[in-house]
């Protein structure tokens, strides 16, 4: 099985530059998203790691 993929994949032409921009595209959003962790407010960060533990939404119990 594995000799026939390689087999079709080096009848195309220029197929060698997929890898070399799945990497690129890779580094990149990676980059970027160390960028974002780096630089997002503590305010939000905390903000959003709270929101699991809100009450609000959830169906409040009948007292007994």
């Amino acid at each position: 099985m594995l000799k026939f993929v390689k087999g079709y994949m080096e009848s195309i032409d220029g197929v060698a530059t997929y890898p070399m921009i799945s990497l690129l595209i890779f580094f990149v959003f990676f980059t970027v998203l160390f960028w974002w962790v780096l630089t997002a407010s503590k305010e939000h960060i905390k903000e959003v790691s709270e929101l699991p533990l809100e009450t609000d939404n959830q169906p409040k119990e009948e007292s007994l």
